[in-house]
């Protein structure tokens, strides 16, 4: 049980320093679909289990234009907007269903402006992360100590979520591992 408790502990250091690209860290540069999916992938793979299933794929990014999700490439190229869309989506199809992500997006874009919204969603994400990452690694339970504001309800819930999905995914793969290397041995 003690290699549990060390290597969950590590993963919670590890995560702790997460960093999600703020609009303006984003490339300026248009991005070709191959260029978009690799890089989505370097963003995102800290977080997301790549193994359980693709992070982001062409027909994915043409089925988030063809619902209005995002837009439209010009001349087969992506820039900053559809970066930053495409991030928030991969993180939150984790967790929410495509509609409820579209309608999180609008509402958002309409209450703060999309590169806002988009700062304010890897700030919250970035947050809800180290705190599972700090309690993986033993710190005490934290607690919000201000009332949240009724527009950021739905981006710390989700956020939250995804942070505590990543840590319960974590974690079940080590009890996993642990399971399989203890196997007959005796339980009182």
């Amino acid at each position: 049980m003690k290699n549990v408790e060390l290597e969950i502990k590590n993963w919670g250091e590890s995560i702790a320093t997460f960093h999600l690209p703020r609009w303006d860290e984003l490339p300026t540069l248009e991005l070709y679909m191959d260029q978009v999916i690799t890089l989505i992938d370097q963003y995102l793979s800290p977080v997301i289990q790549v193994e359980k299933h693709p992070l982001l794929t062409s027909s994915m990014v043409n089925n988030y234009v063809k619902k209005g999700m995002i837009p439209a490439p010009e001349k087969k190229r992506y820039n900053q907007k559809h970066l930053a869309f495409l991030i928030a989506i991969t993180m939150l199809k984790q967790v929410l269903t495509i509609p409820e992500i579209k309608t999180g997006i609008i509402f958002q874009g309409k209450v703060v402006g999309i590169r806002n919204a988009y700062n304010l969603f890897c700030e919250e994400q970035e947050k809800a992360i180290r705190i599972v990452g700090q309690e993986a690694a033993g710190a005490p339970e934290q607690r919000e100590t201000q009332p949240i504001a009724v527009e950021l309800i739905a981006i710390k819930g989700a956020t939250r979520s995804f942070a505590n999905k990543l840590l319960a995914e974590k974690m079940i793969a080590l009890e996993q591992i642990y399971l399989e290397t203890h196997k007959g041995d005796a339980h009182e």
